[in-house]
């Protein structure tokens, strides 16, 4: 089955640049490329993109705008958000994040490591390494003027072993590695992640993280 990319990038170079790597893949198709976040948003809607490698700083709408309008659209619930950006550690990324992103990727990204990416947030995973979520959560939620809007009392709703295996999720491990972790198998690890996604109302792993972090349950710079 073959994965539909859209690509969102001001830069014609870059689009061009990722268009060839993209369809040089069996699995993955380019069907569409937007220079504009109005244009990013109108495309995911006509063409019915599986994921759309999105960037930051566009014009008329910018990245975010756009993230939101597509994660907010019901007709377009199917429609995975990949945000790129020039630098891994921004502080727009966790707002990205916030606006319905499934994860981020470095512009300067290795060829394979792209492909795999589209794979990944194509298949519902977060693309979140552990090590660039926890700096990045650390440095956003390090702004007194940023706003940590989470009720705590949401997590009232997860079992002990949910909340769990939540703040594995939150440190950016896979299900495989939750449940070597936990000592469960995987399906076992992947049914609780799935439970935590629909009691909290999460879009995928990528929405847990960040209810994690804005309810407390796990704080900047923990291990």
């Amino acid at each position: 089955m073959t994965i539909r990319v859209l690509l969102a990038d001001d830069q014609s170079l870059v689009r061009a640049g990722f268009r060839v790597l993209i369809d040089s893949a069996p699995d993955l198709a380019v069907v569409g490329e937007a220079s504009t976040g109005r244009e990013a948003v109108s495309l995911a809607r006509s063409t019915r993109a599986d994921v759309v490698l999105m960037d930051i700083r566009m014009p008329d709408l910018d990245g975010l705008a756009a993230t939101r309008e597509i994660t907010a659209d019901e007709d377009l619930a199917g429609v995975r958000v990949l945000v790129l950006t020039t630098f891994e550690i921004d502080e727009y990324v966790f707002a990205a994040l916030r606006a319905g992103a499934s994860g981020f990727l470095g512009k300067g990204v290795e060829p394979e490591e792209l492909i795999d990416a589209v794979r990944v947030v194509a298949g519902g995973e977060a693309l979140l390494s552990p090590l660039a979520v926890r700096s990045l959560i650390a440095r956003f939620l390090a702004q007194p003027e940023q706003p940590v809007d989470a009720d705590p009392q949401r997590l009232a709703v997860l079992t002990a072993r949910e909340r769990e295996v939540l703040v594995l999720v939150a440190a950016g491990l896979s299900n495989e590695e939750i449940a070597e972790r936990l000592f469960v198998s995987p399906l076992t690890a992947k049914t609780h992640v799935n439970r935590s996604m629909m009691k909290l109302g999460a879009r995928d792993r990528a929405q847990l993280v960040v209810i994690a972090y804005e309810t407390g349950l796990v704080r900047p710079g923990a291990a």
